[in-house]
């Protein structure tokens, strides 16, 4: 799936830059903006508390790129330092991604994300259940002891559609094309694409929280 392109300002003159102290400074930095990450055109409103830097993990539980890096990001998350907060949001590329999108929040509602958010990813890719529906979802979520009748009635609420809607608003403003993809502070973006593989692109989410704490 093709990445929608971001524009950037233009910085001038590579001459121009050579007498900057801060264009000195960023030939050093480690990671390219515009190659390995990108800024934002617009900064996106996050649900942060004070001086608190959120990281979001798009994702979607049907892909296998996800599945393979769900065990790296969720050792990355609980080495995090207490001022970051990370928050898992489920995409959705086209309409029969809905269901898995809404599952998440299903399972978040019910705290059950911590008991069975890997178990989905391993029912689908190791154990290779088709759960893309929101029937065959509420099937086995009354398999794992949520009965289907409460799982339907959380499924089909206000709160988790807009949940829901709001996770697709966010992909859009963070223009992600694929996944897994990283989003920093409600500035910055990078993907296994961008950076090469997604260890990589913890090594710039780490890179950029760092910046912004500086205040860059």
């Amino acid at each position: 799936m093709q990445r929608r392109h971001f524009s950037h300002a233009m910085m001038g003159s590579l001459g121009a830059l050579a007498l900057s102290h801060e264009a000195g400074w960023a030939q050093k930095a480690p990671f390219q903006e515009g190659i390995e990450y990108l800024t934002l055109d617009k900064r996106v409103p996050t649900d942060a508390g004070k001086g608190k830097i959120e990281v979001i993990e798009f994702f979607w539980y049907s892909c296998p790129h996800c599945n393979a890096f769900e065990p790296r990001f969720a050792e990355w998350v609980s080495k995090v330092s207490k001022d970051i907060e990370v928050k898992r949001v489920p995409v959705r590329f086209r309409d029969d991604f809905e269901p898995q999108q809404r599952m998440f929040y299903v399972l978040e509602a019910l705290e059950k994300v911590e008991a069975l958010h890997v178990k989905l990813f391993q029912a689908i890719h190791v154990e290779r259940q088709n759960l893309s529906s929101a029937d065959a979802l509420a099937t086995w979520a009354e398999k794992q002891g949520i009965p289907k009748a409460k799982f339907q009635e959380v499924y089909n609420s206000f709160g988790i559609v807009s949940k829901a809607r709001r996770a697709t608003q966010l992909q859009e403003s963070f223009k992600v094309q694929g996944v897994p993809a990283l989003g920093v502070a409600g500035r910055f973006y990078t993907d296994g694409s961008l950076a090469g593989s997604m260890e990589r692109a913890l090594q710039i989410v780490d890179y950029l929280l760092g910046e912004v704490r500086k205040g860059r």
